[in-house]
């Protein structure tokens, strides 16, 4: 069989119950050798199951999981080629970072001046050389993260688990994470599985995202798919702000009742009364707040029928001032038609 067709993870039917409450429900799906792939939801939907499942931390109550061509049910952790790195770093704060990075090896007896030279290595790629004898407390919550994943590629899993890693960092920090742990995995060339609940990680790192609901799977999409044409309701709620016209508001608007998305970014504000291109839609309403963003500024918009649109404005040339003095003020909103997408009645898939 060609190793490279065969998928490096591969759900059947899983499903997993703790007592009453089912936390997946006859999963399915198959993530490729190479890929970034991304488990999103909020907490309780079975990403962090799933997870356990891949590493053996936890056995289905129903199903198979596949590694590498392989069902692994009953096999160890240990006996597993996967690694797994957690929020916490779960460094060990007696040993150096060198020591640390080099467990794994340690354990597999690798003799010593082969687990040093690697270790090196490893410090090398995540940006980290001549730290080797620096023990964790003496590094930054960024550098600590980064001896984590050294420490879980040094023996060069197939598949690397993460587990929310960046969630103990801070804004600024987690986001250049973000740029580093994607160049990390295209240099490695090792299936990464990602669990986050935030959707600026998924998306901006993710080969396919998995949006996870209640332990089903919503939708599998490329991240511009997952933002762009949400699968269901959830998934336009849950990825991104989004609008959403049901009933005789979207009839009054579009001229049809069936539900519609649009985002807050593909709507225009002008004056009310404007002209607006051939083929838009269009509403007429009333700002009513006025979020003021630095980049951007938010509004929220009262229409007739008792709804409210959410905006996104990019500030090309308004201030802080001129944008709250919008408050109150009547105005127009327009989108292209194509921007708009329809929701309809088919249920999620599995």
């Amino acid at each position: 069989m060609n190793e490279l067709r065969v998928p490096a993870v591969a759900f059947r039917n899983v499903s997993r119950r703790y007592g009453s409450v089912l936390a997946l429900d006859a999963v399915s799906f198959e993530i490729e050798n190479g890929e970034f792939f991304t488990f999103l939801g909020p907490s309780g939907s079975g990403k962090t199951t799933c997870l356990r499942l891949i590493a053996g931390f936890d056995q289905p109550g129903g199903g198979e999981v596949w590694i590498q061509g392989r069902p692994v049910a009953g096999v160890p952790p240990y006996e597993r080629d996967v690694n797994t790195v957690f929020q916490d770093y779960a460094l060990f704060p007696h040993m150096t970072v060198g020591e640390n990075i080099a467990f794994g090896l340690m354990i597999r007896k690798v003799p010593l001046a082969e687990r040093r030279r690697r270790a090196e290595e490893m410090l090398e790629m995540v940006a980290l050389g001549g730290l080797a004898e620096r023990k964790p407390a003496q590094l930054s919550g960024g550098q600590r993260q980064r001896v984590a994943l050294a420490r879980a590629l040094i023996n060069q899993p197939k598949v690397l688990l993460l587990d929310e890693p960046l969630g103990a960092l801070d804004l600024k920090l987690r986001e250049q994470m973000q740029v580093e742990l994607k160049a990390l995995q295209r240099q490695v060339k090792i299936t990464f599985v990602y669990v986050t609940h935030d959707q600026g990680e998924a998306l901006s790192m993710s080969d396919r995202v998995a949006v996870m609901n209640a332990g089903r799977i919503e939708q599998i999409s490329p991240p511009a798919e997952v933002y762009e044409r949400p699968a269901s309701p959830f998934v336009a709620s849950f990825v991104g702000i989004s609008n959403l016209l049901e009933g005789e508001a979207a009839r009054a608007i579009t001229g049809s009742p069936e539900p519609l998305l649009i985002r807050p970014e593909k709507i225009a504000v002008v004056e009310a009364g404007a002209s607006v291109p051939a083929g838009a839609c269009s509403v007429d309403g009333q700002i009513e707040t006025v979020l003021y963003l630095g980049a951007s500024t938010r509004y929220e918009v009262a229409l007739p029928l008792g709804i409210r649109l959410i905006v996104v404005d990019q500030n090309r040339a308004i201030s802080a001032i001129s944008a709250s003095a919008m408050q109150g003020k009547a105005v127009r909103l327009w989108w292209q038609r194509e921007h708009g997408q329809r929701l309809g009645a088919a249920p999620p898939s599995r």
